[in-house]
């Protein structure tokens, strides 16, 4: 069609050249006639003369309608587009290497093509400046947003009221119990209701009641070992968010004349607050911390926890009304005034003879006959699963550890463990028949309580005399276990962290939608 004629140009602006005619061929063409890049290409491909060498862009669309609607176009899109990138130049083959062109000319193409890269589009129009600010749109910017996101990797900034809600810290709780034997710290969070995780854990041996049978007074070595062993407790305290904590002494300080003073230097030295619990707290922390064990089958219950100074056992009655806390089942208990190294101390444990051990037992079992204890009705009497004991300390632990022949003691593996009558028979026997070195050797006792684990199967087996049973539970838990448990229930955590997982659920499920 003859541009001249006044017909309709094709629709959509497509050039009326031929197959192979296009703006490319038509690039092509000019380069190899030796055309300059900027002249105006002739539609139908015959030769248009140049007034220069360095024409005017656009020069020759003087009446081309055609042309004209296609800058037109370009122009609109220039405008429509908020932003627009230089478009790379890309190395083409030199054209007229293969049709005789002289080099001269094709480097005068790579010079032209070269100084068309900064702002110069395909056929030399320049390039229009990108908006910097472009008109604002509600509806433009709402999809806008997801693409951009995409494309940096950071989500788009959200509404102040629509922000997300911070991952939630989870409380921790410490428990530590300083006793007639042992420090020990436990740091833990709640997890489902009435348990708990383990973040962290301190234990060690200091023998703060070591000379206080003769004496009545802490030594001045026994305080120094205790103290050490504090100011790990504290560092550990310090260097976590604490939300509560509850720091305990037992019979160590209780009974000792400078108990007080004690915990004054303790104070001063380390900056922790200990305080001096009861008897009756004692045994009621350390059925709490045993609740777990209980099985459902379980009816009357005889716990017991043997420690350094004093020995608690509680009687535990379960009827249909079970409640969550198994300390508001305990009908009577009891606090022994003795414990592994008291015992030990008064009666030698390093070398224990069977008429020792014998003496032993019968010095704690005339403690029990001035404990008056109930009847534990037909469950007990029947020899049935409704009766069972608990045990909670170094003692029994020490026996599992044995009976099961660990090559190092396994916390995993014992607490919880079932020992049958006969099977904590056969361990007592055993320890017994082994002298102070083989008791040292085995990696279940240790030195440090190498003198001390025979005290403590005297007082178990005047207990197990007092209370036959046909099994018993071994149980590597206690008193931080029970200031933990009563801590997280009257504080609410269990509650508090269920809430705390709906609203995160909720969080969750909004941003997927």
């Amino acid at each position: 069609m003859d541009p001249d004629s006044g017909g309709k140009p094709p629709e959509g602006g497509a050039s009326v050249a031929g197959r192979g005619e296009g703006k490319s061929s038509r690039r092509r063409k000019a380069k190899r006639n030796g055309k300059h890049r900027n002249a105006a290409p002739s539609l139908h491909g015959g030769p248009v003369e140049s007034t220069g060498p360095t024409a005017r862009p656009g020069a020759g669309d003087v009446g081309n309608p055609t042309r004209k609607r296609k800058r037109r176009r370009a122009r609109s899109a220039v405008v429509a587009s908020p932003s627009i990138e230089t478009p790379k130049s890309t190395a083409v083959p030199d054209a007229g290497a293969g049709d005789g062109v002289g080099a001269t000319d094709g480097g005068k193409a790579r010079k032209r093509r070269k100084k068309n890269r900064g702002g110069r589009g395909p056929q030399g129009r320049p390039l229009a400046q990108p908006r910097t600010e472009p008109a604002f749109s509600p509806r433009a910017s709402a999809m806008a947003a997801p693409s951009t996101a995409r494309s940096t990797g950071v989500a788009a900034p959200r509404p102040q009221a629509e922000a997300p809600r911070q991952p939630y810290r989870e409380d921790l709780y410490a428990a530590l119990d300083l006793g007639t034997n042992n420090c020990r710290l436990l740091v833990a969070q709640p997890t489902r209701p009435g348990q708990f995780r383990v973040v962290d854990a301190f234990s060690r041996i200091v023998r703060l009641g070591e000379g206080l049978a003769a004496n009545r007074r802490l030594s001045t070595e026994a305080m120094d070992r205790a103290i050490d062993a504090l100011k790990v407790c504290a560092i550990k305290l310090s260097n976590r968010p604490i939300r509560k904590m509850r720091l305990i002494a037992t019979e160590a300080c209780r009974s000792a004349d400078n108990g007080e003073e004690f915990l004054d230097r303790v104070v001063r030295e380390t900056s922790l607050n200990l305080e001096i619990i009861d008897r009756e707290t004692e045994a009621r922390l350390a059925v709490s911390g045993c609740s777990s064990l209980v099985g459902r089958e379980a009816r009357s219950i005889v716990l017991f926890d043997i420690g350094g100074g004093s020995s608690e056992i509680a009687v535990i009655r379960i009827d249909d009304n079970r409640s969550n806390r198994l300390a508001n089942h305990i009908t009577h208990w009891t606090s022994l005034p003795v414990g592994v190294v008291t015992l030990s101390e008064r009666h030698g444990g390093r070398d224990v003879t069977p008429d020792v051990f014998a003496a032993m037992v019968a010095e704690v079992e005339e403690m029990l006959l001035k404990f008056e204890s109930p009847e534990l009705g037909e469950h007990y009497r029947s020899g049935s699963e409704g009766f069972h004991l608990i045990g909670t300390s170094g003692t029994v632990t020490t026996l599992a550890g044995v009976h099961l022949d660990l090559p190092r003691y396994d916390r995993r593996k014992v607490d919880g463990l079932w020992l049958s009558d006969a099977e904590v028979s056969a361990m007592q026997a055993k320890l017994l028949s082994w002298d102070f070195a083989g008791r040292a050797a085995n990696p279940c006792i240790g030195p440090d309580r190498a003198d001390l684990v025979l005290a403590g199967c005297a007082i178990l087996e005047a207990i197990r005399r007092r209370w036959p049973s046909p099994r018993m539970r071994v149980a590597d838990r206690g008193l931080r276990e029970g200031i933990l448990t009563d801590m997280m229930a009257d504080d609410g955590a269990w509650r508090r962290l269920r809430h705390r997982r709906s609203a995160m659920e909720r969080d969750e499920q909004g941003a997927r939608r």
